[in-house]
């Protein structure tokens, strides 16, 4: 048996995130961002005085991503520490820079600057998939803007909308997503150089009491990753309150996930919709007819994942001590990537799920043909009534007639005969039941609602994303 197939792996990286996610969170992706890191802090302090040699500078920036992981794992074993270990291995693939790397700085300079480096990447990935999804979504509601369709309350039939627009709902969950993870982008802040317990006294050693370089020297490095602001104060760790934010975007993501993807998986059962299902699929050992939405139940799972994870950095943030304790790092290890893995498996699903939508218009049609006599009885009331009828009289009648209708249907499994009985009522004679029972007529605006929601939220993700707006994902399984 072959070590990769005897311990356990993650199914997050194997069946549901793109290899794109699973890299970001990487050891690769990881220590080589810790290498720049290092490089740029003794860039910045060379620039603002200090004595770091030019030959240093250089030798570190050719060894940023050559990481010998063997003797990085080896030194860690004999130090126990991680960043001491990849500093020593560094080191020696520097050796002119080794006096100089991690100069004033503390393990959280590395570790903290990194969570926060690869946190914006991955929620940018996030938001150029969901911005997919909305693009996709608006699509399909364009496609489907005028086609009538039963409306549920309590999942119950109600009035008519059309596909498009309930499409539209779907899509408005993750519009509201998308610039809640916009936000979280646009106000994560870097944690900086801000020394052992966020007092910047290394540094203010190292500088010789000059407090305008230790400042500087903050902003220089948030600068060479392209951060405007850096953390206001921190203590060792930047608040992992930002953490909570960031994942509770995710989790946000994850309950309209799933609440689309709960609304497709009752379409299917109706027999409206169904998700793409391939030539050679198989929906079930035993019963072989079977199309399992198995799509939409991978997404309602991964989904309930997400949720979940969203306690525990909220549980971290309370449990820090002063200026931090270091119960936090197994756990941030864990939920953090796992947060981001899961919502990008969310997501290509539904990029995969939204690109071939299948739709049965004559399903549809026979839905609302069944409920719409109900539905139409009002407007039958009063056409009867401009046709010369008794209000009163007519009412009765009507309300006899459905629910002897109503019986046949619930009591006996026949179709709804209302129309029927009422045709053959002479009281109703005079109506022209084609006209009165066009279900175009029972939408509203619907179909107006659908462009108007296109033009004003759906139009400006697509201009903003395009160059990320990608509509086909094979998946995994």
């Amino acid at each position: 048996m072959s070590q990769e197939q005897s311990v356990y792996t993650s199914p997050l990286v194997e069946r549901n995130a793109s290899r794109e996610m699973a890299e970001l969170f990487g050891p690769q992706k990881k220590f080589s961002t810790w290498r720049r890191l290092w490089l740029e802090l003794a860039k910045a302090q060379k620039k603002l005085g200090l004595n770091i040699k030019a030959g240093q500078i250089a030798q570190m920036a050719r060894h940023l991503d050559d990481i010998d992981f063997k003797k990085a794992t080896r030194y860690e074993k004999l130090l126990r520490h991680d960043v001491m270990a990849h500093i020593r291995t560094f080191g020696d693939a520097a050796p002119k820079a080794a006096p100089i790397i991690h100069l004033g700085a503390t393990s959280c300079y590395v570790g903290d600057n990194t969570d926060l480096l690869i946190m914006r990447e991955a929620l940018q990935l996030v938001a150029g998939k969901v911005a997919t999804v909305i693009d996709l979504l608006g699509t399909f509601a364009q496609t489907y803007r005028a086609m009538p369709a039963l409306g549920f309350t309590h999942y119950q039939p109600a009035q008519l909308t059309t596909v498009g627009k309930r499409a539209t709902l779907w899509c408005q969950e993750f519009a509201i997503d998308l610039h809640e993870i916009e936000h979280r982008i646009a106000t994560l802040p870097f944690r900086g150089v801000k020394g052992t317990t966020g007092t910047q006294a290394s540094f203010l050693a190292l500088f010789e009491g000059n407090h305008t370089k230790v400042k500087q020297l903050d902003k220089e490095v948030a600068a060479a990753f392209g951060f405007k602001k850096t953390c206001a104060v921190t203590g060792q760790t930047y608040p992992r309150k930002y953490d909570t934010l960031a994942v509770n975007a995710l989790a946000s993501l994850a309950q309209s996930a799933h609440k689309v993807c709960n609304d497709i998986r009752l379409s299917a059962n109706l027999k409206e919709m169904e998700e793409p299902f391939e030539k050679s699929q198989v929906g079930s050992s035993a019963m072989a007819y079977k199309r399992n939405p198995m799509r939409c139940e991978r997404v309602t799972a991964l989904s309930r994942l997400v949720l979940s994870l969203a306690t525990s950095p909220a549980m971290t943030a309370s449990e820090q001590w002063f200026e931090r304790t270091l119960d936090d790092s197994a756990n941030r290890r864990i939920v953090i990537p796992e947060a981001f893995l899961a919502v990008d498996g969310i997501l290509q699903i539904l990029i995969n799920v939204f690109d071939g939508l299948v739709v049965y218009p004559k399903v549809i049609a026979a839905h609302v043909e069944a409920e719409l006599p109900f539905m139409a009885s009002e407007n039958i009331l009063m056409a009867g009534v401009k046709a010369g009828g008794n209000r009163q009289e007519l009412h009765e009648k009507i309300r006899l007639h459905s629910q002897a209708a109503a019986a046949q249907v619930k009591s006996f499994g026949q179709p709804n005969d209302l129309i029927g009985r009422l045709r053959a009522d002479i009281s109703f004679a005079k109506i022209d039941f084609a006209k009165v029972l066009d279900p175009g007529d029972y939408v509203g605006r619907a179909p107006q609602q659908v462009d108007e929601f296109i033009r004003t939220v759906v139009a400006p993700v697509r201009k903003k994303y395009q160059q990320q707006l990608s509509g086909k994902v094979e998946l995994a399984v």
